[in-house]
């Protein structure tokens, strides 16, 4: 297969290129040359920018092209308007963020999405409605000849968000480990790999539609006592303090504390992904996961709380101690 990808040496797009180029496909890359230029010396590379200048894709043909990084419908339209007759199919990374709530728990793709024009191109403003908004146009320009990939949160090596390497470097650092109770609330991730290897797959198949494509739901519990076991457990141990006080104590959602969504938002992180495991998406075990995620955080010295454009990942030593202290001092014990 003649392959495009639209980005490829960052994050996503470069598992989905390790995925394609192990398959023994012919894989051309597209993008401004300016992240890892050196990945993939046995690629094609295709120098230009998404925004204003796609020349380089003129008068080209491919089998399939892959999209990680489209995030503006503007951007995308343009890709897909040159592209067409030109691929035979169009997989493009979305986002789960682009249903709206209120989510019931095993919501699948026939949840409502945000349907409003976004008023901005800004990914920090209007995340949900630009991906909601890139899907309608590729709906528009390739109906039939392409897949819309609602990805949930993706981790693994090379994720520089911190939003989930946070939990196995915590534990790395031993004792007691703030987190959010119950234990038995549910979590959906997705390995890097095996979505980017997916990716390749819808593209081979031409598997048309729209997919959640993230790993199914389990409980927070068991991903931190994998986290703990992998990272040398006997140092460390949970404290499960209860949702309400963290929520007293100002503990921000999602980016201080990863993966923690508290009351209506917990849904948000189980969705049902039948449809895509149905089309072959599968999964690493998640101790393959922890295990690698955490071997390339040493490599690289990734920090323990990750600075971003949106806020920090992950929660200051001395904040945690500060809520650990303060939880002990409560009469009531977290409910687990």
């Amino acid at each position: 297969m003649r392959l495009l990808v639209l980005g490829g040496t960052k994050f996503l797009g470069r598992a989905a290129v390790e995925a394609a180029l192990e398959r023994g496909h012919e894989v051309t890359l597209f993008n401004r040359g300016e992240t890892n230029p050196e990945l993939f010396p046995e690629a094609e590379k295709l120098r230009g920018d998404r925004d204003g200048d796609l020349s380089a894709l003129e008068g080209r043909e491919w089998d399939a092209v892959i999209d990680p990084s489209g995030f503006v419908p503007r951007l995308v339209r343009a890709s897909a308007e040159l592209l067409r007759g030109s691929v035979g199919h169009y997989v493009f990374v979305s986002s789960i963020s682009v249903y709206r709530g209120p989510h019931e728990p095993g919501f699948d793709e026939g949840a409502p999405v945000f349907e409003v024009e976004p008023k901005t191109e800004s990914v920090d403003v209007e995340y949900a409605e630009l991906k909601a908004a890139c899907e309608r146009v590729l709906q528009q320009i390739l109906p039939g000849a392409h897949t819309s990939v609602r990805a949930g949160l993706i981790v693994g090596p090379h994720d520089h968000t911190g939003r989930f390497t946070y939990w196995p470097l915590r534990f790395a650092a031993g004792g007691d480990v703030l987190a959010p109770a119950p234990a038995g609330r549910k979590v959906q991730y997705v390995d890097v790999r095996d979505l980017g290897a997916w990716l390749v797959r819808a593209a081979e198949e031409r598997t048309s539609g729209t997919f959640n494509a993230v790993r199914p739901a389990g409980p927070f519990g068991d991903l931190l006592e994998t986290c703990r076991s992998v990272a040398g457990g006997g140092e460390s141990r949970i404290v499960w303090a209860d949702e309400a006080f963290l929520l007293e104590q100002g503990v921000g959602q999602w980016m201080e504390l990863p993966l923690w969504l508290a009351g209506d938002d917990a849904p948000f992180l189980e969705a049902d992904v039948s449809r895509a495991v149905g089309e072959g998406l599968s999964f690493r075990p998640a101790r393959e996961t922890v295990a690698d995620t955490l071997a390339w955080a040493r490599q690289t010295g990734a920090p323990l709380v990750t600075p971003g454009g949106r806020g920090s990942a992950g929660m200051d030593p001395s904040r945690e101690a500060e809520l650990l202290e303060a939880w002990s001092r409560r009469d009531q014990p977290p409910h687990s």
